[in-house]
């Protein structure tokens, strides 16, 4: 993934030149996550806090470096345990392909509805080995989260066998119990990290996440409603990713204000990429051609316009993005300065997100990453 920063100044051959951003070279790591969540009838509590933790665990990962440059990050999503899907699958579904498209990603997320099913651990973490574009170089940083609480050696597939496989192609596997400590032993949850040589936990899934009042979150709220109005969507499905854009936004507040703080902080970082569809982010990617654009596909207030007040559009809608994430990424120093002075008295342990925080920095120093 590449850094950004905007420049406004840009000059007359804006539609001649791919790229408008200067930009700094990409680092070759990588980050890849595998999310496989249970999604039967008892995992009601897990899947919301899957919901309201997803921003906080994508900025742990956007607080990674190597060697001073950020990594690319991509996250994959699978249900598995639950009777509406396929038997013959295992009553497995892959949600979400490994993405940097977060919108996609939450969308996704937001789609999940438990019900009834059986559980097999083995074979989820089967499938989502085969079928994710891993990498082969060792590296990068790569982990399987699976959360659950059936026994992890239900199914026809062993677990044992699969998990050394994705250990020995450098994937580690991090069991996550919703239960007791001692029944996720019992039931081999944490034999499974143990051969995946990761981390082991147990949560409660029903705790409901618990956000710490402070000063800044309405800001920041108010600046994320702005930041979407920056963006210009284009091509066949632009309008209805602008729209998504929105909609997300909405799914992260059903959790409260002080979450969808957090996934606008999100959005003010390097990863919140919208190049598929925003024209600011496409215009940053090596081969672009505006004269490829369909300009049937704009805005209407763009659609009758000459190229060169199409330019002028896109530096002001630029200059305020470039000015509105730099305003939020300040209220989210202060923010987490004026937190962490409570989350002493008032933080949890035994939840999805800590679980997740915790291995993530964990197993990314072991690999070299740093995290701010």
């Amino acid at each position: 993934m590449k850094k950004k920063f905007i420049n406004v100044l840009i000059g007359a051959t804006l539609f001649m030149s791919p790229v408008i951003f200067a930009q700094t070279e990409a680092t070759s790591k990588s980050i890849k996550l595998g999310l496989l969540l249970d999604t039967s009838s008892s995992m009601d509590g897990l899947i919301d806090q899957a919901k309201s933790q997803l921003w906080k665990i994508i900025n742990k990962m956007t607080s990674a470096t190597y060697n001073g440059t950020s990594p690319n990050i991509m996250i994959a999503l699978y249900e598995y345990g639950n009777s509406g899907l396929p038997q013959e699958s295992g009553y497995i579904r892959k949600v979400t392909d490994l993405t940097s498209d977060l919108d996609i990603l939450s969308r996704d997320l937001f789609s999940l509805k438990t019900n009834g099913g059986s559980e097999f651990c083995g074979q989820v973490i089967q499938t989502a080995f085969n079928d994710l574009d891993w990498s082969t170089s060792t590296n990068d940083l790569q982990m399987i989260f699976i959360a659950g609480n059936e026994p992890f050696n239900q199914g026809k597939v062993d677990f044992k066998p699969v998990c050394q496989k994705v250990k020995n192609n450098d994937i580690t596997i991090n069991t996550i119990f919703c239960g007791a400590y001692q029944e996720g032993v019992n039931t081999l949850w944490k034999k499974g990290a143990e051969l995946g040589e990761g981390e082991y936990f147990n949560i409660d899934q029903n705790e409901v996440t618990v956000y710490i009042d402070n000063p800044y979150d309405k800001v920041i709220d108010s600046l994320s409603t702005q930041l979407n109005q920056t963006y210009v969507f284009y091509g066949k499905n632009g309008k209805r990713m602008h729209l998504n854009q929105y909609e997300q936004d909405r799914n992260a507040k059903s959790y409260g204000i002080a979450n969808n703080s957090l996934r606008a902080i999100s959005k003010s970082s390097w990863v919140y990429d919208n190049s598929s569809w925003d024209l600011i982010d496409a215009m940053n990617q090596k081969g672009f051609d505006f004269d490829k654009i369909d300009k049937k596909t704009l805005p209407d207030s763009l659609k009758t316009l000459t190229n060169e007040a199409i330019k002028k559009e896109l530096e002001a809608k630029a200059a305020k993005r470039a000015f509105l994430q730099a305003k939020i990424k300040k209220l989210a120093t202060k923010r987490e300065e004026y937190i962490a002075k409570e989350r002493v008295i008032q933080s949890s342990k035994g939840n999805l997100d800590n679980a997740i925080l915790v291995t993530i920095e964990k197993q990314g120093r072991s690999k070299g990453f740093e995290f701010k």
